[in-house]
């Protein structure tokens, strides 16, 4: 299948996407000539944004080839540390300075989001798309620049915590009480309402992490 570059999304985009959906996995080898037929693109885009990616440590060397990283442990303890805290403060943030339109909208994603608990990789786009617009209702800049860099790491684990039993009705229950805090402009019940939230779905992650160890 090949994804034609346009000029509003270059092989970078492209690439990084592909990650992201899940297209390309932790631990799949990237190969520049088969990226620049897959995408229609020449190969020396393809070769800059693989030397992006390697500089970001979305990719790594094994031998001569690239592969999609991975995370160990510590490397997604670490991750997680660094995403509660930042999120805690785009949900602070947005109670104090969201317009009642962005406010609206997020409390639509949650309802249209009910329609998805049965498809894990649909809800898990669609729960990008709500804590985006929590980063970007913070009106922030530079809170969601560092959150942008959290969530491409996110992308290097191979599996979504809403895969989990029941996960997905209990986040969209989270979702809820988020923006319930961030409409009454309660900052602290924000904050607080959204570590929770990743916390929560920290301890799902490692508990399926240690069933697929068994």
């Amino acid at each position: 299948m090949r994804d034609r570059a346009t000029p509003n999304r270059d092989a970078y985009s492209l690439i990084l996407e592909a990650i992201d959906v899940g297209t390309f996995k932790p631990g799949d080898r990237l190969v520049e000539s088969d990226l620049a037929e897959r995408f229609g693109v020449s190969r020396t885009p393809i070769r800059e944004a693989l030397q992006r990616l390697e500089t970001q440590s979305l990719l790594a060397r094994d031998g001569r080839s690239l592969i999609v990283a991975s995370l160990d442990h510590n490397q997604m303890a670490e991750l997680y540390a660094v995403r509660t805290e930042l999120e805690g403060l785009a949900a602070r943030l947005a109670a104090r300075h969201a317009t009642e339109e962005e406010i609206a909208v997020l409390a639509d994603m949650v309802e249209e989001d009910r329609a998805r608990l049965d498809d894990p990789k649909a809800l898990a786009r669609a729960n990008r798309r709500f804590h985006k617009q929590i980063h970007l209702a913070s009106h922030n800049r530079y809170l969601v620049q560092q959150l942008d860099l959290v969530h491409r790491s996110m992308a290097l684990m191979a599996t979504t915590s809403l895969a989990a039993e029941g996960r997905g009705t209990r986040a969209l229950e989270e979702h809820g009480a988020i923006v319930d805090a961030i409409r009454r402009r309660d900052e602290e019940a924000a904050y607080k309402a959204l570590r929770d939230h990743i916390s929560v779905a920290f301890v799902t992650r490692l508990k399926l992490d240690a069933a697929t160890e068994r």
